[in-house]
């Protein structure tokens, strides 16, 4: 076995980073369209607002849990280090690699959305957006390239723009006069029954899948500096500032148009931009998307690399993959995920990956809080630097959340779970073979 590259990732993170992060790869292209299919399907204001508390809740309680086994457990793999930590090899070399394969295909389907918004500002570009998108993806993978302190600062600034401006748009909306009457009074009819609860799925899969991204942080638990603190800090208070900035938000919006008129907008931002300020207001908004679509591409390239660049360090694969620069980028594996990202960009099948790889995502969800109760069970004498608030009631309340959303995620696309399952089985042979260069699991 070929000896690992010496050059190690640098530990200059913090708080700020975690939390920017989780912003970044949470605040994108949900946000913008989600409220207005959640409207159409569940119209009425106050169960609007408490499906957004609801899906902050179960957000809450996956970073107590995901804080646990992310504190004890800090590495650049994330999901795929705390798989290997509680389930062993084959499980953890599945997570790691889909992980890896689902966050390439996010990375193109966010440029791309980008590069059409781009198109429609600038409509000479119009016609050239996936050489945009792939223009966004390789500038901030040369970005990144220089070193973390620069990839990083980027994802600081964006995420904190992003947040400011959002706060803005927020209290504008409420101190500006608006002519209806409040879409909050509780007058809308809604659906009861059968037809309730089938609205309640669906609205609670688009709020849980806009708020996915809350924890990014635990990709950097090689690079944070104190990650026993402060990687549960990032994760927590990071779910937190996201859940304040999607009610507010959903509020304004509900505040501001008549929800007859939110469920029927594409991008109810945009609208309300043009009711704030008129036709400027609508093109700030839309460079706001803009702003937040290239701030998760780079959050998504950030942890796309740091999964290769830990299983290869583990042995899966080549040992020059993890080579880390003098930047304390891992430039190989920056590489490849930039080189994945825009080979599905190109190719246009993107969509079918993340299709498929959908029901692994949601997996590692449940995967992360059962590893709460494998590993208390199993090492229970382990340093455990944060312990889950509420274990095991909140514990189990997350995986009992992770398991219905697994269901609901089969039942409305049963197809490509089915193609997810064949992945799973397909991969063992190719697990034998690369196993046999895998360094052992740490024993504590």
């Amino acid at each position: 076995m070929t000896a690992p590259p010496k050059a190690q990732l640098l530990r200059v993170l913090g708080v700020g980073f975690g939390i920017a992060v989780s912003l970044g790869n949470s605040i994108g292209a949900g946000i913008m369209r989600t409220p207005a299919g959640i409207a159409a399907h569940l119209p009425n204001a106050w169960l609007i607002l408490l499906a957004w508390i609801v899906g902050a809740a179960y957000s809450l309680v996956g970073a107590w849990s995901l804080s646990e086994v992310g504190a004890m457990v800090p590495s650049a793999g994330a999901y795929y280090a705390i798989a290997r930590r509680a389930y062993g090899d084959y499980m953890s070399f599945v997570v790691g690699w889909t992980d890896w394969i689902s966050l390439c295909g996010a990375m193109a389907f966010i440029s791309l959305l980008a590069g059409e918004y781009i198109g429609d500002l600038v409509p000479s570009l119009n016609h050239h957006t996936n050489a945009t998108a792939a223009l966004i993806v390789v500038a901030l993978g040369l970005l990144q390239w220089r070193g973390i302190r620069w990839g990083s600062g980027f994802q600081d600034v964006t995420s904190a723009i992003t947040a400011c401006v959002f706060v803005v748009l927020v209290v504008v909306a409420f101190v500006h006069p608006h002519s209806h009457s409040s879409s909050l009074a509780p007058t809308s009819v809604i659906p009861t029954g059968i037809a309730l609860f089938a609205a309640w799925v669906v609205v609670l899969q688009s709020v849980i899948g806009t708020y996915d991204g809350w924890y990014s942080a635990i990709y950097f638990g090689d690079e944070i500096v104190n990650p026993a603190v402060e990687l549960p800090r990032s994760l927590i208070r990071g779910v937190l500032l996201l859940a304040a900035i999607y009610v507010l938000v959903n509020a304004a919006l509900l505040y501001s148009l008549d929800i007859t008129q939110l469920a029927h907008e594409n991008l109810p931002l945009t609208s309300l931009g043009q009711i704030l300020a008129g036709e400027r207001g609508m093109v700030a908004v839309r460079w706001l998307m803009v702003l937040t679509l290239v701030s998760a591409t780079n959050a998504t390239v950030l942890c796309a690399t740091r999964v290769l660049y830990a299983m290869s360090r583990d042995g899966w694969g080549p040992a020059q993959i993890s080579f880390v620069n003098r930047g304390g980028t891992p430039a190989i594996s920056l590489f490849f995920s930039m080189l994945a990202g825009i080979v599905f960009l190109l190719s246009g099948s993107f969509d079918r990956a993340l299709a498929i790889t959908a029901f692994f995502f949601v997996s590692k969800y449940l995967l992360s809080y059962l590893a709460v109760f494998v590993l208390r069970r199993r090492k229970p004498d382990a340093a455990r630097p944060y312990r889950a608030f509420g274990y095991p009631l909140t514990t189990a309340l997350a995986v009992l959340g992770s398991t219905l959303f697994l269901a609901g995620v089969a039942a409305v696309d049963t197809r490509n779970t089915l193609y997810g399952c064949v992945v799973l089985l397909a991969s063992y042979p190719i697990y034998r073979l690369a196993r046999k260069n895998v360094s052992p699991v740490p024993a504590s």
